[in-house]
């Protein structure tokens, strides 16, 4: 039977957004316009090494501990080129400012496929639409930049909400602002703890969007998989 649902919740990054280039190149890349050369698979590593233990010590942007996310994101880039060989604090400030500011343009960010026509699909269907991600307060500003904030009613990101996937009451404040009970509702993410996962637990629906062949994963009934975003109104509508 089809799913009567009034409201649809997104994810955004690796769902709707994704970088043009991975964090390692872009990094490098500015790193060589101020005369650093450092290796593109060094600040790879390094990063996933400043972000993991920013994230541990200060979740959600430190937003509990009165950091708020540009602090927060200028630690981790800093740390980021410190910790692959980069030990002027100048150029570190000036770098780590410019990059906050650069993930806001439209430049640094591509559409997955499908994403602009599916939103456009599930607007003209008359479904309540909002964004539930993990991310900071720059999201307004970059789904601007990207065109694609005219196809939500409202956006709700980590830092603003002080809750992060997967705790339930990020989707809360979902429900709540749109008035509609879980069973009404539908998520669509790409992490299976975080978006798919957290939503159902809620008594959501979810759909999780993984492409072919992604390794060793949790079991997720093939219905509720979308190989591409193309595929979600046919789930809905089925």
């Amino acid at each position: 039977a089809m799913l009567r649902l009034r409201l649809l919740t997104w994810d955004v990054k690796d769902t709707l957004l994704r970088l043009r280039l991975p964090v390692g190149e872009s990094y490098a890349a500015l790193a060589r316009a101020h005369g650093v050369q450092v290796q593109a698979q060094t600040l790879s590593r390094s990063f996933r090494e400043a972000y993991g233990e920013q994230n541990r010590r200060f979740p959600n942007y430190g937003r509990d501990r009165g950091l708020g996310s540009r602090r927060w994101w200028v630690e981790v880039v800093k740390q980021t080129f410190r910790l692959s060989g980069v030990r002027d604090e100048g150029v570190l400030t000036e770098m780590a400012k410019k990059l906050y500011r650069d993930f806001c343009s439209a430049s640094n960010w591509e559409l997955l496929p499908g994403a602009g026509e599916t939103l456009r699909q599930c607007r003209q269907r008359g479904f309540c639409m909002a964004v539930v991600s993990n991310f900071d307060q720059r999201l307004e500003t970059i789904l601007c930049q990207c065109d694609l904030r005219r196809h939500f009613d409202f956006v709700i990101c980590s830092e603003a909400a002080g809750f992060a996937k997967p705790d339930g009451r990020i989707f809360q404040q979902a429900l709540s602002l749109a008035g509609v009970s879980p069973g009404q509702a539908a998520h669509i993410g790409d992490d299976y703890a975080r978006d798919y996962r957290a939503a159902r637990a809620l008594g959501m629906h979810s759909f999780l969007l993984r492409a072919a062949q992604q390794g060793q994963q949790p079991e997720v009934p093939p219905e509720h998989v979308l190989p591409t975003l193309s595929h979600l109104l046919a789930r809905i509508e089925k």
